[in-house]
C-alpha cells in the first residue's frame, strides 16, 4: 500500500490534476486509492477470550441493552413435581400415575417421597378428594420407616365421610398426626381442588388450608413432654429430611406442588 501513499504524495508534490494521467493510470490510481480506504475502515475482530464474561443481547426499538443472565434465587418457589413424569420422586412409583399436569395416588399407592432433603421450607400444593379418601403428607422423612411417628405426618383426609365420625381430633384433615389437632369444616367439598400451605421452620409448623390457617404450633414442648397419642415420636426432633405422600387406599389427586427453602 506504499505505492497508493507514494502517488498521492507525488500528485500533491507536483500539483498535476488526476486529468493530466493517461486513463489507464487513473485506474490505477482509482483502484489503488479505494483499497487505501477500505483497509482504513476495517475492523479486527478477535475471537472471545475464557476471561470474557458471557452475556446475552436484548434488542430494543432504538438500542442494544446488553445484560449478564443472573440464574434463579434460591430464596423463590420452584416445582418439585413437575407435571409430567415422576423425575425428581422415589419410593412406590408404581402406585401413582401422572396425567394432565396431576400426579394421583391410586387406590394401590402407598409412600412416594422426594429424592432431595428439605429442612426448613414453605410448600404448597392443590389436591382433590375422593369420598372417604385416607392420604397423608410426610415432611421430613426417613426413607422407609412409618412417617407418622418416625417424621412428622399431616393427615389428608376426607374428614366429612361418616366412616371417620369418632376420630381423635388429631386425627382430622391437617392435623399433625397424634400430635397437634387442626381446625375443622375448612376442607372443599369432595371432588374439588383444596390448596394447602405447609410452613416449617425449626419445631415450628403452620397449615394454611384454603386461605384459612388451621394448624400453627411448636411441637418442641411437646416432644419433650408426651404427646396427645400417648406415643412416641421420635421424628418430632428431625432437623431434616424427605417430603412425601402417603397412600392408605384411596385415590387422591396433587397438583402444582412447589417449594421454597427459607434460611
Amino acid at each position: 500500500m506504499e505505492v497508493a501513499s507514494n502517488m498521492r504524495q507525488s500528485v500533491g508534490a507536483t500539483d498535476v490534476e488526476p486529468a493530466a494521467y493517461s486513463a489507464p493510470v487513473r485506474s490505477l490510481l482509482a483502484i489503488l486509492l479505494g483499497c487505501t480506504s477500505a483497509l482504513s475502515a476495517t475492523t479486527i475482530v478477535r475471537p472471545p477470550s475464557a476471561n470474557d464474561a458471557i452475556s446475552t443481547t436484548t434488542a430494543h426499538d432504538d438500542d442494544d441493552d446488553t445484560r449478564v443472565v443472573a440464574p434463579p434465587k434460591k430464596d423463590s418457589f420452584h416445582k418439585i413435581f413437575n407435571g409430567t413424569d415422576l423425575i425428581g420422586w422415589q419410593g412406590d412409583t408404581s402406585g401413582y400415575t401422572v396425567a394432565n399436569g396431576e400426579l394421583q395416588c391410586t387406590p394401590k399407592g402407598k409412600n412416594l417421597w422426594t429424592t432431595n432433603r428439605y429442612g426448613d421450607f414453605h410448600l404448597r400444593f392443590d389436591f382433590k378428594l375422593t369420598p372417604g379418601a385416607n392420604n397423608g403428607l410426610g415432611i421430613r422423612m426417613p426413607a422407609q420407616d412409618d412417617a407418622a411417628y418416625e417424621a412428622i405426618e399431616l393427615q389428608i383426609l376426607d374428614d366429612g365421610d361418616p366412616q371417620y365420625a369418632k376420630l381423635q381430633p388429631w386425627q382430622y384433615h391437617g392435623s399433625v398426626y397424634g400430635v397437634i389437632a387442626a381446625k375443622r369444616g375448612h376442607l372443599k367439598p369432595v371432588g374439588e381442588w383444596n390448596a394447602q400451605e405447609v410452613i416449617v421452620r425449626g419445631s415450628r409448623v403452620k397449615v394454611v388450608l384454603n386461605g384459612v390457617t388451621i394448624v400453627d404450633a411448636d411441637l418442641e414442648p411437646l416432644a419433650e413432654s408426651g404427646t396427645p397419642d400417648g406415643k412416641d415420636h421420635p421424628g418430632l426432633q428431625r432437623q431434616s429430611g424427605f417430603i412425601g405422600f402417603l397412600g392408605h387406599g384411596h385415590s387422591v389427586w396433587f397438583k402444582n406442588i412447589e417449594l421454597k427453602e427459607l434460611k
